[in-house]
């Protein structure tokens, strides 16, 4: 949209202030009593143990740790406890007006983040820049920051509205205007979302002069179709959830305060594609809160009830969870205000309560064409839920994992066949060392290793789809991996999926190796099947392994081809802890340039 038409709807329908959140009907109350009874008691107990502690200092040492080390952890721990403790001092401002306590303790935080050197993490952050960084998480405190002030209104000193309003200037409206444009305004994936769309949000808060306003709406807006761009008409976030729930998320808040502001006449959410978006919650989960998590995506996660909410008011097909599902507050560890704020004002008891009745998660199967992923949830006669998951796409997606042809099992929540999500952030984590790391390599996930070599990184390493469907009794996915690896003999690589929904369903597995035929005689290390999983596999007898959880999984293979065996591993998870899991390799024998056949059956018992 035309920064002229933008100046028109402005000048004609411009609606400000607290409306933009709240029900004009809800009154005096800001948010359902019913529905964010729970939520707003872990609020309360955040706010209460803040209290008693002091406002934590970013010292100059705390920010030369990640470029002295690339290490993240010891600068974001407090950066985030700040905006936790901004959040939560004034929601409970909000819903306890007469404590003075959480007024004093919402302006000294402000003050205090008013006060920070940079609003950008030191991973962002450019010394030798000639313009201030926009970053992330400097778009989201202006964004805070701002709303924070519309909520609070007259009980916020005129000094620290003021404060406020100079510091996002300074920081944000006049880089962005003057000095850009900034890198992320074309990206495909959450930066543009975020980044765009927390300036928008500040600037309809607070911009006073239409002009300027339109002429920054216009960006954010162009910016909003990039990260748009980056789905497929399928909807799928190739990023994974966790990055679907936050740069989605973003989009739907600044997409919302502009249909609002405009009484409907900037109304992103008519877009069939947005539509699709919002709907890939639903097709996410494979058990409660267990998550299909292939990329940077955590193995579990708790639903944004109010996010959740709102997409339902725009769009009857998205399914509200059951209320079980909820993210707790705590849940997110970077203290992001939009979703806090909008996890209470968003929430419907009507919503939650007609809900509750259903299945978690319905039996369903989906084939998303523009990741290439096969998901299916079925919910047995038995009783149990199991569920599968498998991926084409290529090597240099958003948050690329190297791990085409990847794929995972779980039954009632718990993996059996595993993907292990996201690692600790660092520098090296994002830089050329990447795929060396067990998490985004593919020697980290199910999938073949061909002569000592491991799939490559980079968009022309890709899966071919020769089958994909989905029924009511079986789903199937064919996929040619060969393209994959790079520097061996390999001519073709055919992986076969056959998920057949029985009352214990199974997974038959068929891989199809061919060399080319000029190839000398392969190595016995030619070709090596991994399988990645959190429980110890046992082997019961010559051909059959076992993999016990909660439920029992078998694995049957042709022990006079295959030889298993099974190490125990570890690294380091995306919040620093050390995990521990394992991978199951099968060893085939030698073979001399002629076809070769892995069959592996994973069958559920009883």
């Amino acid at each position: 949209m035309k920064r002229e038409q933008i100046s028109e709807i402005l000048n004609q329908s411009r609606k400000r202030g607290k409306l933009l959140l709240i029900d004009d009907s809800s009154g005096d109350k800001l948010w359902d009593a019913a529905s964010s009874g729970t939520l707003i008691e872990e609020v309360r107990s955040d706010a209460e143990r803040y209290l008693q502690t002091p406002d934590p200092a970013l010292t100059f040492t705390l920010f030369r740790v990640y470029g002295d080390t690339g290490e993240r952890l010891a600068y974001e721990q407090v950066y985030f406890e700040r905006r936790k403790r901004l959040n939560a001092f004034v929601i409970m401002a909000l819903q306890e007006p007469e404590n003075e306590a959480y007024d004093a303790a919402a302006c000294n935080t402000i003050w205090s983040i008013c006060n920070e050197f940079t609003w950008c993490l030191p991973a962002h952050f450019n010394e030798d820049a000639e313009r201030p960084d926009i970053d992330l998480f400097a778009a989201e405190t202006g964004f805070a920051l701002s709303e924070v002030m519309l909520m609070l209104g007259d009980r916020l000193p005129l000094l620290l509205r003021k404060r406020v309003e100079e510091e996002v200037e300074r920081r944000l409206f006049r880089p962005f205007l003057e000095l850009g444009p900034y890198g992320w305004e074309t990206a495909d994936h959450n930066w543009s979302a975020v980044c765009a769309g927390s300036l928008g949000a500040a600037a309809l808060h607070l911009m006073e002069d239409t002009e300027r306003l339109s002429e920054l709406l216009e960006r954010v807006l162009s910016s909003l179709d990039c990260y748009l761009s980056g789905f497929g008409e399928d909807g799928a976030c190739a990023e994974g959830y966790l990055y679907w729930q936050y740069g989605f998320g973003y989009f739907v808040y600044i997409a919302q305060l502009l249909k609002s502001a405009t009484e409907g006449r900037m109304d992103l959410f008519v877009s069939s594609k947005v539509k699709e978006i919002a709907c890939f919650q639903q097709r996410s989960f494979t058990d409660g809160g267990t998550v299909v998590n292939f990329s940077d995506s955590p193995s579990e996660s708790g639903i944004f009830m109010g996010l959740s909410c709102y997409l339902q008011s725009e769009y009857p097909e998205v399914i509200v969870p059951d209320a079980s599902l909820r993210a707790s507050y705590s849940a997110d560890h970077c203290g992001r205000w939009a979703p806090a704020i909008r996890n209470l004002l968003w929430v419907s008891q009507e919503r939650m309560t007609s809900s509750s009745a259903r299945t978690l998660w319905p039996s369903e199967s989906y084939y998303l064409p523009n990741v290439q992923w096969l998901i299916s949830r079925h919910v047995s006669t038995n009783g149990g839920s199991y569920s599968f998951a498998a991926k084409g796409g290529h090597n240099a997606e958003p948050h690329n994992h190297n791990d085409a042809g990847h794929f995972i099992v779980h039954a009632d929540g718990q993996a059996y066949l595993a993907d292990l999500g996201s690692g600790k952030y660092t520098a090296q984590y994002f830089g050329p060392e990447r795929y060396t790391l067990w998490c985004n390599g593919s020697q980290g996930h199910s999938v073949p290793i061909i002569e000592g070599q491991y799939q490559q990184n980079g968009a022309a390493y890709r899966a071919e789809v020769i089958t994909a469907s989905s029924g009511e009794h079986v789903d199937q996915l064919v996929l040619e991996l060969s393209m994959t690896y790079a520097d061996t003999a390999l001519e073709r690589l055919e992986r076969s999926f056959n998920w057949k929904k029985e009352a214990l369903p199974l997974l038959e597995l068929t891989d199809s190796f061919s060399f080319y035929s000029d190839s000398s005689k392969l190595s016995e290390q030619a070709i090596l099947e991994r399988f990645i999983t959190f429980l110890a596999p046992v082997k019961e007898r010559e051909g059959r392994m076992i993999i016990q959880g909660k439920r029992k999984l078998s694995l049957t293979y042709n022990h006079l081809i295959w030889t298993p065996v099974v190490t125990a591993r570890s690294d380091i998870d995306h919040f620093g802890v050390e995990r521990y899991w394992y991978t199951l390799d099968f060893h085939a024998a030698a073979v001399e340039g002629r076809p070769l056949i892995g069959a592996f059956v994973f069958q559920f018992e009883s």
